[in-house]
């Protein structure tokens, strides 16, 4: 074989300083590439141990928007105090001084103005209940009879207790607005001078939950019946060990759940495995289970997920994600145009139509990047799940009622971390739902659970019935 010449060794060697220029350079993008995806993992690492929300969401604006309403226009509805519509408990007069306080003179008076205050009660109201007990001269029964206020029969050693308002607000502190049993206690005692221990205040809303188990019954058939349901779940713990607390959403009810599973057979223990209604969720696995329901796929949940890609997707790769963001905001734009009534029902059918060839097209597309690779997966899997909302008004697009009925569990999460028994995850469950749902139908949450509260048994599910009718099958 004949020897390369001096000139084909000096080519050979320029090419080989060529290759290791671009391999140099090539490895540089990497690191620099390396070096974002380790940060953006030890970002979502340190997201996923943190137990309360972060103190900021990044790096503040140069140039912030002044806060507050803006004048002008702009400013929106000028809102005030409503004046009490009740009658005055008390008038306390304030009289005009004899003299000016600056130089002295002779004050007349012109007219008087009226001021209204609302105020607390500091001092508890102490009932004392005068029992008059008896026997049945014919069959010797002891008679004890109740008065309405009264929250139980006993007496003796349980003969003082808290009346029903006391206990709702008890119950409403702690799983309505996440108050800790210590600070129950604390506020009870320093506002209004009423001692509740703990313990105390736990069995409190352990008695209200149970107390309040018709109504949870009633809020599962409602919910079973419906027409259209939005689920969701999030993590939750029962004496340190992960559960998860799933929220289905009714436009009349809400019910929570705590099990161990995160499968399908929650949510068919709740609907029914037969269940044939509309189902707007997330796009977790388990929903695909019912096949004959009409399904929507949560488009912020697709958004998101979009958004992540691009995040870490470079040269080609981001061509896949960015049109799928800008297909589901053209989707949510048609929405919102129709909501307006700036375009006809012809118009609309005409754009739906278009959109779909679109989804069409790029799920089409061969694609080499993993991740694009997955998402195509889960969008061609799901395509006729996606555009629901478009001809069915009554639904949404995305899953916000349920994001909804989460975030006040999630938050008494943060401040209490769980349940410590499975009997206090029953009561989370039960006043939870009951408190979701007066919230919904605009009721008096106070006011519900101090009538369930003073009840009698026997009388209990007759009154649910009547604040929480279930409709027929």
């Amino acid at each position: 074989m004949a020897q390369p010449t001096y000139e084909q060794l000096l080519g050979i060697i320029a090419e080989k300083d060529r290759q290791i220029t671009e391999l140099h350079a090539h490895v540089t993008q990497l690191e620099a590439r390396i070096a974002q995806l380790e940060q953006l993992l030890e970002n979502d690492t340190r997201v996923q141990k943190r137990q309360a929300a972060p103190f900021s969401k990044g790096t503040p604006k140069q140039d912030p928007q002044k806060p507050g309403r803006k004048p002008g226009d702009h400013y929106g509805p000028k809102a005030h105090r409503p004046l009490p519509e009740q009658k005055p408990d008390e008038i306390i007069d304030v009289p005009l001084p004899e003299r000016c306080p600056e130089c002295g003179g002779q004050a007349d008076e012109d007219h008087i103005d009226k001021q209204f205050q609302v105020e607390i009660p500091r001092q508890p109201i102490v009932r004392r209940f005068d029992i008059h007990v008896g026997r049945c001269r014919r069959c010797g029964r002891r008679l004890q009879p109740r008065h309405p206020l009264q929250t139980s029969d006993a007496i003796g050693a349980a003969a003082s207790q808290l009346g029903p308002d006391m206990q709702a607000l008890i119950a409403m502190m702690k799983d309505k607005y996440g108050l800790s049993y210590g600070d129950i206690q604390g506020l009870l005692d320093e506002a209004f001078g009423i001692s509740v221990s703990r313990g105390g205040a736990a069995q409190v809303v352990l008695r209200v939950a149970e107390r309040h188990e018709p109504a949870y019954e009633a809020i599962q058939q409602i919910v079973r019946r419906s027409d259209i349901v939005y689920p969701d779940e999030t993590g939750w713990k029962i004496a340190g060990r992960l559960q998860w607390l799933w929220v289905f959403v009714t436009p009349t009810a809400t019910l929570c759940v705590i099990r161990p599973s995160r499968g399908h057979d929650v949510p068919e223990e709740v609907l029914g495995a037969d269940y044939a209604g509309r189902m707007i969720h997330d796009g977790w696995s388990p929903y695909d289970f019912f096949k004959k329901a009409t399904h929507q796929q949560c488009l912020e949940h697709l958004l998101r997920r979009a958004e992540a890609l691009l995040e870490r997707a470079t040269r080609g790769a981001v061509r896949f994600p960015r049109k799928v963001r800008a297909f589901l905001s053209d989707a949510l734009a048609l929405r919102d145009r129709r909501d307006r009534g700036v375009i006809s029902p012809h118009g609309l059918a005409v754009a739906c139509g278009r959109l779909e060839k679109r989804l069409d097209r790029f799920l089409e597309w061969n694609l080499s990047h993993p991740g694009n690779r997955k998402f195509q997966k889960h969008l061609a899997g799901h395509s006729d799940e996606i555009l629901t909302f478009l001809y069915d008004s009554d639904i949404e697009a995305t899953n916000w009622p349920a994001e909804q009925a989460v975030r006040p569990l999630v938050v008494n999460r943060k401040v209490f971390g769980g349940n410590r028994t499975a009997s206090g995850g029953h009561a989370q469950e039960i006043l939870g739902s009951v408190f979701a749902t007066l919230s919904k139908r605009a009721l008096d949450t106070l006011s519900f659970l101090s009538n369930i509260i003073r009840s009698p048994a026997g009388q209990r599910p007759r009154l649910i019935r009547q604040l929480l009718p279930v409709p027929a099958s």
